[in-house]
């Protein structure tokens, strides 16, 4: 089961981070159909939330096509976003790794790594447009 994590300083909503959150899960292969998300009891509990916030996450992936709920039962996802690329995800999560522990040893933290991940995220992906 998905564990939420809320991040304060990231600029984006609660609900966006949690609908965030299930998509990745997807599309990494960590949730299924058939897999059953925390309730609104539970992810309340463990955020310290509003009940509406994650009401609010679980419809919008509903109306996404990617989760249902059954009243009294809980919600479930019914569609994956995983593809033929998840058997490269081992191999490139461990350069990642590395590269993040270079980066580390470099004396960059983590706001320094996202800053220089995503800048250079962006910049490639433009130039792959162009």
């Amino acid at each position: 089961m998905i564990e939420f994590h809320l991040d304060a300083k990231s600029g984006v909503s609660p609900y966006l981070q949690l609908v965030q959150q299930v998509r990745h899960a997807l599309r990494l292969g960590l949730l299924c159909e058939g897999d059953r998300l925390p309730t609104v009891k539970e992810t309340v509990a463990q955020l310290a939330i509003n009940p509406n916030t994650v009401l609010k996450a679980y419809r919008e992936l509903e109306h996404e096509g990617l989760v249902a709920a059954r009243p009294g039962v809980g919600t479930f996802v019914t569609k994956t976003l995983t593809d033929t690329s998840l058997a490269a995800h081992g191999p490139l999560r461990l350069e990642l790794q590395r590269w993040l522990a270079k980066a580390r040893r470099a004396g960059l933290d983590d706001e320094s790594i996202e800053a220089l991940f995503m800048t250079t995220f962006r910049t490639t992906a433009q130039e792959d447009i162009a």
